[in-house]
């Protein structure tokens, strides 16, 4: 049974066509993954098919009753609500049936036997929705889920307000999980999800009886859980059966297949242009070269879809400095409250080093801590006099500007053409290039930070969770320049796989917490 049909879609933004007479059907129970390389269309797909987009032709159809559940890139929390509050309002409208039984018990108080029997009848119905719904085993339910995604460890009655924006995601999947619609719509759930939690929530997708649709790049979690491929390519979309293993395979098929075909077909149609070149001027032969014009003619010319430049990412290194760059004396870092015991430790030069934990311990605060931004509870961090430090954070920039006009901001002296091709080499164009940051795909957004942190000297660099939105290649080639770096690299990451064959130590803050872990 289809519960979502898109047919014919085209889409232009900017200028830049997004999708073409694009076609997608989901079925009841699938599992489908939504895959492209950055700057494709992916999350301007689903805002098409959830409504908060028009596209500019085609038919968008649900069947009928449907609920659905959508986690994107933007989604926002009210203040002045605790976590709790957010969490129990993915059971609202049993809250409401809750409310209306009450109501009704208070009527019982003042009416005929012939009331109170009605009443009785529809107290008892309502009492084995609720029953059934699960409704008085709602909060040992939220508080499986919460520790589950990580978030049980914040206090489930902290103020929203007070949460960083990592946090506040999670909240929000949370509260969207609890909420079992038919279609859950994902965009990047694991970005701010560490290892213990992305293993809960792979579990959790792969047993979801309902249907999902997913968009991620971390490769080895969309493996686990898809059973169907949609891939957005030159503005196509093409179904793929299977995992995303089966479907890398497929797909390099395809090509190759595609390869091969136009490679024959060019040879064919070379050979008919030249002999209608030789032979159509020739009264003997005219009909013959008329012949092979009329086949050129009526030939469906297969085209190769436009290359995708891929990025080239290389960090220049500074000066090299003393042995130890960053040392800590009896350090405490944390917001209000500490974070850890006191902690002492130095960062050696040419060391790469990856810091893992659950979220929640301190991993950023503990990098910002150690560059300045954020003063310690307790304690002192001295740098090396030679220290010169690249810091990629795990915020994205919102900024008004254009991607070209951030870089060139901070980098004045540069002509438009050095900058130009400076971000090009980032496997930018120039629709990205002249677009607003804040328009910008999460990982497009992530390549122009990038750019700025290559284009000035380093011999430290400090890099927040910097593959969360990256597409396969731009991801690999940053894995590359990292082990590259001759100098000293502090990385946090979720993904093993991208820092276990690059760095030299890892230290985990659950080592160092004075939480309960």
């Amino acid at each position: 049974m289809s519960i979502l049909s898109v047919e014919n879609v085209s889409h232009d933004f900017g200028g830049r066509q997004i999708l073409q007479d694009a076609s997608f059907r989901l079925l009841k129970g699938e599992h489908i993954g939504l895959v492209g390389a950055n700057g494709e269309g992916k999350t301007t797909f689903l805002n098409i098919i959830t409504g908060k987009l028009m596209p500019d032709e085609g038919k968008i159809s649900w069947c009928k009753h449907i609920t659905t559940g959508y986690l994107d890139q933007n989604t926002t929390l009210e203040k002045g609500n605790s976590i709790r509050d957010v969490l129990r309002g993915a059971y609202k409208n049993m809250y409401e049936l809750e409310q209306e039984m009450l109501k009704l018990y208070d009527k019982m108080a003042d009416c005929t036997q012939e009331e109170l029997d009605a009443m009785m009848e529809e107290v008892g119905e309502i009492g084995e929705t609720l029953e059934h719904s699960g409704f008085y085993t709602i909060d040992s339910k939220i508080e499986e889920y919460a520790n589950g995604l990580g978030i049980g460890e914040i206090g489930l009655d902290r103020d929203v307000n007070e949460l960083s924006g990592g946090q506040r995601t999670k909240v929000l999947l949370t509260k969207l999980l609890l909420e079992n619609p038919m279609i859950l719509i994902l965009d990047e759930p694991t970005n701010f999800l560490d290892e213990n939690h992305i293993y809960w929530l792979t579990n959790f997708l792969k047993n979801y009886e309902n249907a999902f649709i997913l968009v991620s790049h971390d490769n080895e979690f969309m493996n686990n859980v898809v059973n169907v491929i949609y891939h957005i390519e030159n503005a196509v979309v093409t179904r793929y059966t299977g995992d995303y293993n089966k479907f890398l395979e497929m797909y390099e098929l395809k090509k190759l297949q595609l390869e091969q075909s136009y490679d024959k077909q060019q040879k064919e149609i070379q050979r008919l242009e030249v002999f209608v070149a030789k032979n159509k001027a020739r009264a003997a032969t005219a009909n013959m070269a008329r012949s092979r014009q009329k086949k050129l003619d009526k030939m469906d010319v297969i085209e190769m879809g436009k290359t995708k430049v891929k990025p080239t990412f290389s960090f220049k290194e500074a000066r090299t400095p003393g042995k130890y760059v960053i040392e800590a004396t009896d350090l405490v870092i944390g917001y209000g409250e500490p974070l850890t015991k006191p902690l002492n430790f130095h960062v050696e030069r040419n060391k790469k080093i990856a810091i893992k934990g659950v979220n929640g311990l301190g991993k950023s605060t503990l990098l910002k801590t150690l560059l300045g931004i954020n003063p310690p509870i307790e304690g002192s961090v001295h740098h090396d006099h030679f220290l010169q430090v690249g810091y990629f954070e795990q915020e994205e920039s919102s900024s008004t500007k254009t991607a070209l006009d951030d870089v060139w901001d901070a980098f004045p002296s540069m002509t438009i053409g050095e900058v130009r091709s400076a971000l090009a080499k980032c496997g930018l164009t120039n629709e990205h290039i002249t677009s607003q940051m804040r328009v910008l795909s999460g990982g497009e957004n992530a390549k122009v930070r990038l750019c700025k942190l290559m284009m000035s000297e380093a011999n430290l660099l400090v890099l927040d969770e910097p593959t969360n939105h990256l597409d396969v290649d731009a991801k690999a080639e940053l894995k590359k320049a990292v082990a590259e770096f001759k100098g000293t690299v502090l990385l946090v990451s979720h993904e093993p796989e991208f820092y276990n064959d690059v760095v030299t130590d890892i230290w985990n803050v659950e080592d160092w917490t004075t939480k309960v872990v």
